[in-house]
């Protein structure tokens, strides 16, 4: 089946991987983790809402996104999934399993906790508002964002004047205000497939979470890398791929 241009397939076969990116991110952005993971399978990715090229461009709850993830895995029509996201990309991979059972095999979450209520945009405004935009030149954009410039020079689209974000700041803005208004425990409950919570040593989530996260799940488990921030696969790609090849290998069908 053809996809539309916000599912990138990475390639491989066998189970379906589906890589689900955090906010502001794309589907491209899992390109150096894809190139390794197609030794487990076929790996796809999905553009979330507000995202690279998905067309609908207003913010959603969750429930929209894990709808999408849902009806992609479906798409593909060759068994449950394993699904691999990052910080908001790993809220929607549980929250898939939680809500559609049948269509996911196994889940690895990178960084996201269940309970940020009170958390606010407010603490970030400030720091994406002075951003230098439009950056000139993608060489800018990695200088600018280094460590992570790689990643989010997928990120990027070029207009007349330079390098602008593809995503609307407003709109990332209020899909992150929901995750300081609900918690998601009840959906965590609700697993009943083998999880993997990898935690950054620094991470900017509340403290315990995830390491709850797993033990809520009956088949959980519960991984801190030292040395890494929120971009974990990044920070530490060997160490990121031991964990989750480990894991791929326990939970292969």
């Amino acid at each position: 089946m053809t996809q539309p241009p916000w599912v990138i397939d990475f390639g491989g076969s066998g189970q379906p991987i589906v890589v689900l990116h955090g906010l502001m991110g794309r589907a491209r952005t899992w390109w150096p983790v894809a190139r390794w993971l197609t030794e487990h399978g076929h790996v796809v990715g999905l553009d979330a809402r507000v995202h690279g090229r998905n067309p609908h461009r207003s913010a959603c709850r969750t429930e929209d996104f894990v709808a999408d993830v849902a009806a992609l895995i479906r798409s593909l029509d060759a068994g449950p999934a394993v699904l691999i996201g990052h910080s908001m990309g790993g809220l929607h991979a549980w929250m898939t399993a939680a809500r559609y059972p049948e269509l996911v095999r196994a889940v690895v979450v990178e960084d996201m906790a269940p309970d940020q209520r009170g958390r606010t945009v407010e603490a970030w405004r400030g720091y994406f508002e002075s951003w230098p935009v439009p950056f000139q030149s993608l060489a800018h954009v990695r200088e600018f964002f280094a460590p992570y410039g790689d990643y989010f020079v997928e990120c990027m689209t070029e207009r007349e004047d330079g390098y602008y974000l593809l995503a609307d700041l407003d709109e990332l803005y209020e899909i992150a205000a929901e995750w300081g208004e609900r918690d998601y425990w009840d959906d965590v409950d609700a697993i009943k497939c083998p999880l993997l919570a990898i935690e950054a040593e620094h991470t900017a989530m509340p403290p315990g979470q995830q390491a709850e996260l797993a033990a809520r799940v009956p088949d959980g488990e519960h991984v801190r890398i030292p040395g890494t921030g929120h971009v974990v696969h990044a920070d530490a790609p060997e160490a990121y791929r031991e964990a989750v090849a480990r894991f791929l290998r326990r939970v292969a069908g």
